[in-house]
């Protein structure tokens, strides 16, 4: 089974809190394992384990970890690194590299890049060559090479499950024993 997991970088706690978040939160729903946080913020990992405690699924976060440390350790381990930005090969043109690949670190930044993540992924790949977010970035990205239906997804041990309707919310709250 395809493993994903997202790097963020450059996270600054007083500015990014928000869109911080939503790459976390579409990093989840788009089928990434888990979120590692290159910066310290207690707050992004204490609403990330919420959301994944009410509406289930897998997904962690490590806050607060060394990027170089981390980048290093998937690529001694087999992974490849997918560095997303304006920047580099259209992702179009390598969507079936990153569909083949078993495991993949996808990293994302806030601020400036340091230069060196340039050298560190394995691939530099540009969604879109104009100015956009994080957070679009990853879920065009996880969509185009997720296996199967990525929102047809299901999320092990929710508290909530949302029933599709066509009007009007309907949340069915799932107990456990």
């Amino acid at each position: 089974m395809k493993r994903i997991v997202l790097l963020r970088l450059g996270h600054r706690p007083e500015r990014d809190k928000r869109i911080t978040t939503h790459v976390g939160l579409t990093a989840r729903l788009l089928g990434a394992e888990g979120m590692l946080l290159a910066s310290n913020d207690p707050g992004i990992v204490k609403t990330l384990e919420d959301v994944v405690s009410r509406w289930g699924g897998n997904f962690y976060i490590k806050n607060n970890v060394n990027y170089k440390q981390e980048i290093k350790e998937w690529k001694t381990a087999g992974g490849k690194v997918c560095h997303l930005s304006m920047y580099g090969v259209n992702l179009p043109d390598i969507t079936d590299e990153l569909k083949s690949c078993e495991n993949l670190m996808i990293v994302v930044g806030a601020e400036k890049v340091p230069p060196e993540i340039y050298q560190l992924a394995d691939w530099n790949v540009a969604v879109g060559s104009q100015p956009h977010s994080e957070v679009a970035a990853v879920a065009i990205t996880l969509d185009r090479i997720a296996d199967g239906e990525p929102l047809e997804r299901e999320f092990p041990n929710a508290e909530l499950t949302i029933v599709p309707a066509e009007r009007g919310k309907q949340v069915i709250e799932n107990y456990k024993d």
